[in-house]
């Protein structure tokens, strides 16, 4: 399915401005819907003036979750003309609401017909400057299930008609505050509070009534004014200001961002909404959403998150400290395989540390590998037991990890550099020369690249390339076969050891990165 900026660029003339309104519509539209108790569609004029009579395309569309939707079908990407869409014409034309004409049939469903106009009011505009009308919302409601309704129902309504002028006006919905996401916005569900032009609450629903008993007021809202009581109920007092002039100045007009507040023990978030049709100030809509739970949930994972990264400081601690004594301990040996022998635990030892010092300074379990790679790759050209200068660089980018594949990953390739950097080159009294007037000089090559779920590593170097007759999957060095054994099982994955085409070797590395 196309996406509605799609749909509109393929279809309408309308710009960019104009798109990323209704956008920004699409986005807060959910709240006018729930008060509607009706579906909306948001449709725009095909483009061609020889179209007569106009055709319109849905390009997007929302249910709503306070009653039965009018269409079981999804409407977006059609396209209707002639006396389907006539009342979406008279509302583009007239660039006036429409609410007249009698019941209509979607098979079973019986549903009415609305159109509202959708301005785009440009920054500068002035009270009566508004841009022209850019397309219209079809407010359709189920009339199967029509009764007599509530107290909630009718100042529901009343707010959504309210809205639907803003909309028509060019008010509505507000400019999109830095940082926030729809997503999280209290919904109409979650707890509605309307304030007259004074600031005093007209109606508060049960679910907003009951948000404001968790947070210590136990009597009505009704008649009392909001902003004054939310700055007495908040725990902190410069919390409790900064929610009461959010309200005061949705009350002016203006769109203040949600905020959070807390008391006896509650968080509550809230949302200002100004009321304006036709330009007028009428009052404020304040939504209301109890996060209590959310956030002491929030709260145990910050505490969790903590606890882990201090578990992975003192492991790296830990290894560090075996380095060191493994370190000490060679020193005492005389035998000279003993310790070299010592001398790559410690090595192997002091990689898996540098996965848990980074876990340690992450907020998740997961590392940015490229930076461990390059610490890796350095400290094997420093301490590989070879006189030969060998210059070791990476291409590509390994990207986040998580821990269970970094940890085995770091030594695969902390066996593999030291390899390249020990066996891949001949020594200084072999009589093969490293480098000359045209030999390159020797040089690692660490290559990664994702690819279909897929991390490839290539360990490649310029050396000598693998000795006549070896064979990766017979015995070999320890160090192999730790490699070996770490790609095939831990990783899950496959590697392989071969010549390469232009001189030296290379190790092919290729790990799943998938669900484990």
């Amino acid at each position: 399915m196309s996406t509605l900026r799609d749909l509109v660029e393929e279809h309408t003339s309308l710009g960019s401005a104009d798109i990323d309104h209704l956008h920004r519509l699409a986005g807060d539209w959910q709240l006018l819907s729930d008060l509607s108790f009706a579906d909306l569609l948001l449709w725009v004029p095909i483009k061609g003036e020889a179209r007569k009579p106009r055709e319109f395309l849905c390009v997007a569309q929302v249910r709503p979750t306070t009653a039965p939707t009018a269409y079981q079908d999804d409407q977006v990407g059609k396209i209707f003309g002639g006396p389907e869409v006539a009342h979406l014409d008279v509302a583009f034309t007239q660039e006036r609401i429409w609410r007249e004409g009698d019941p209509v049939w979607y098979g079973d469903t019986p549903a009415r017909h609305e159109a509202i106009p959708v301005r785009r009011r440009e920054p500068n505009d002035h009270e009566e400057g508004y841009s022209e009308v850019i397309a219209v919302i079809g407010r359709d409601t189920n009339l199967s299930t029509a009764r007599t309704p509530s107290q909630l129902e009718l100042n529901y309504l009343t707010t959504a008609d309210d809205l639907a002028q803003m909309v028509a006006d060019g008010t509505f919905p507000p400019a999109r505050q830095p940082g926030e996401m729809t997503t999280s916005a209290p919904r109409v569900g979650d707890g509605l509070i309307r304030l007259d032009a004074s600031g005093k609450v007209t109606y508060a629903s049960p679910n907003a009534q009951s948000a404001y008993r968790r947070l210590g007021f136990n009597a009505h809202l009704v008649g009392e004014e909001l902003a004054g009581l939310s700055s007495r109920l908040a725990a902190d007092p410069l919390e409790g200001n900064d929610a009461a002039e959010r309200i005061r100045s949705a009350l002016r007009g203006e769109s203040p961002p949600r905020m959070e507040f807390e008391a006896r023990g509650a968080t509550v978030l809230t949302r200002s909404l100004p009321l304006l049709p036709a330009g007028v100030p009428i009052g404020a809509l304040v939504l209301v959403r109890d996060v209590t739970e959310v956030r002491r949930r929030d709260r145990a994972l910050m505490t969790k998150d903590a606890t882990i990264r201090e578990i992975h400081h003192r492991v790296k601690n830990n290894l560090q400290t075996v380095a060191a004594l493994l370190r000490l301990q060679a020193r005492r040996v005389d035998a000279p395989e003993a310790r070299m022998a010592l001398e790559e635990s410690v090595r192997r030892v002091a990689s898996i540390a540098l996965v848990h010092e980074t876990l340690s300074m992450s907020s998740d379990e997961a590392v940015e590998f490229d930076g461990i790679v390059d610490r890796v790759a350095t400290a094997a050209t420093e301490v590989a037991s070879t006189s030969i200068p060998v210059r070791m660089h990476r291409e590509g980018t390994f990207g986040v990890l998580p821990a269970e594949i970094a940890t085995s990953l770091v030594m695969v390739l902390n066996e593999l550099l030291i390899n390249a950097v020990e066996h891949g080159f001949p020594a200084p009294d072999d009589e093969v020369p490293v480098a000359g007037a045209d030999l390159p000089a020797p040089e690692v090559v660490v290559a990664a690249h994702r690819f279909r779920k897929q991390l490839h590593v290539t360990v490649a170097d310029n050396g000598k390339g693998l000795p006549e007759g070896f064979r990766f999957d017979a015995g070999g060095r320890l160090g192999l076969q730790i490699v070996r054994a770490l790609a095939t099982g831990e990783l899950r994955g496959s590697i392989e050891l071969r010549n390469r085409a232009g001189g030296g070797t290379e190790a092919v590395l290729v790990v799943p990165l998938g669900k484990r």
